[in-house]
């Protein structure tokens, strides 16, 4: 019952989203031709939705402002805008590309599946961008990383950076930010602020460090049956309460001659 019932909030809620496209699309900016997005690769079912429709799109063509883009599951494109960044789009996914006229930094809305993005520098300096989930909003100056939005009833959003770094905050409750680097990975939760997740990837690292620790000091084994202490010097055999053995007594004097 309860999926069902967020399944059709989430049909009005498109719906209204997409009327309000539809308002909005007679008050754009006189230079939003200046921020469209071109198809440069693709491959499958990847559509723009028009009149509430989709038509199929195929290389070369734009992505305007506020415009939807879909994929089947199948489908596959790569878009390229002006200032040369990239957007990957996988399959079963769905985006809002630049959703809010006039913030010409919130480059996409992802609404559900996967998008890898890619932010070029302006010369030497950064370029800020937004990318955003139903969960959180993801800051990046220059970078690559991956945005999923889980098909799942909270939305949760999985960030994987590949290069450079994002900042990430919760669209929902606020809070602390968290800053994800090249290598990391972060999933964000509805319910659930991003300083208590960071927290507990706090402790689940101690808890792997202790581990590692330990199993370095048993792996620094002098051998069969002796471990080498911290702090250096043998332990001796296992199961040794002694030092190390006292010598042998020296050989009896010889006999005296008659």
């Amino acid at each position: 019952m309860m999926r069902v019932m967020r399944s059709t909030a989430a049909r009005l809620s498109l719906l209204t989203a997409m009327t309000a496209v539809v308002c909005l699309g007679q008050f754009l900016p006189s230079d939003a031709g200046n921020y469209a997005a071109r198809v440069v690769t693709l491959t499958g079912q990847v559509s723009v939705l028009k009149d509430f429709q989709p038509w199929a799109l195929s290389v070369g063509d734009s992505i305007q402002v506020t415009q939807r883009i879909q994929t089947g599951a199948d489908g596959h494109a790569m878009l390229q805008v002006s200032d040369g960044s990239t957007i990957e789009v996988y399959p079963n996914s769905t985006f809002v590309f630049r959703k809010n006229p006039g913030n010409w930094r919130d480059l996409i809305d992802v609404v559900l599946g996967r998008v890898r993005v890619h932010i070029e520098h302006l010369g030497t300096a950064p370029n800020p961008n937004r990318v955003i989930t139903p969960v959180a909003v993801i800051s990046v100056r220059g970078t690559t990383f991956d945005v999923t939005v889980n098909d799942d009833d909270d939305e949760s959003t999985t960030i994987e950076v590949e290069d450079g770094a994002v900042e990430v905050r919760h669209n929902l409750l606020g809070g602390n930010t968290a800053v994800v680097n090249a290598g990391g990975v972060l999933r964000v939760y509805r319910n659930e602020p991003i300083a208590e997740r960071m927290d507990k990837g706090n402790v689940a690292r101690q808890a792997i460090r202790f581990a590692v620790n330990v199993i370095a000091i048993v792996g620094r084994s002098s051998g069969p049956g002796k471990i080498t202490l911290p702090g250096g010097g043998n332990g001796g055999t296992v199961g040794d309460t002694g030092g190390t053995p006292p010598p042998p007594p020296p050989p009896p004097p010889p006999p005296k001659l008659p």
